[in-house]
């Protein structure tokens, strides 16, 4: 699927298909309930479905290409938050790092702790938190995972000005601020 940056309209392929069982008839909620089809979508609901592709293709990738390494993209993303963060970091503090739940990040940090890539810390001063730390075997397996993201992210970028990443980057920053701001779904009035 391609998107049209200047137009916003979708390659022919998606924009000519129907949602299944839908006929003829159900043309008439395109324009009312719906956006009409001419133009779908608009250049700003162009720009989100291209964050949530590029997002998700770009984590596919990075996910087959750490797999022969025997990792994946959210082993990374858990490693890193536990070596970039000060000391004394507890796990609940990581989950929110990286913006998921503490059950989920739980059964990962399991699968580090008995690879030997993670080891979890008794925090003195409350039983109930465990602080994390990547062992040496860590910090080796998470600069293997950075050399690979590292080359795909050469090629994804490669030619592009360093101006322009800089700007994009001032961009989805602003963006991601917001989102993490809290959005209010707007109401009917």
């Amino acid at each position: 699927m391609t998107i049209d940056a200047g137009t916003g309209a979708m390659d022919s392929q998606l924009q000519d298909s129907k949602p299944a069982g839908m006929t003829h008839d159900g043309d008439q909620v395109f324009g009312t309930i719906l956006p009409s089809r001419e133009g779908y979508p608009a250049p700003e609901l162009a720009l989100t479905i291209a964050f949530v592709l590029l997002a998700r293709r770009w984590r596919s990738l990075i996910d087959e290409k750490l797999r022969q390494l025997g990792h994946s993209a959210s082993r990374m993303e858990a490693m890193a938050a536990i070596a970039y963060s000060p000391a004394a970091t507890t796990q609940i503090q990581i989950a929110k790092r990286i913006g998921i739940e503490g059950p989920t990040l739980t059964r990962t940090l399991d699968m580090l702790e008995a690879d030997g890539l993670v080891e979890r810390l008794a925090d003195p001063t409350d039983r109930r938190n465990k602080h994390m730390k990547l062992t040496a075997e860590g910090f080796d397996a998470l600069s293997a995972m950075f050399g690979v993201a590292a080359g795909l992210r050469g090629q994804l970028l490669d030619d592009l000005p360093a101006e322009d990443i800089q700007r994009n980057l001032g961009f989805l920053s602003l963006l991601l601020e917001r989102i993490e701001g809290g959005l209010a779904v707007p109401q009917d009035d």
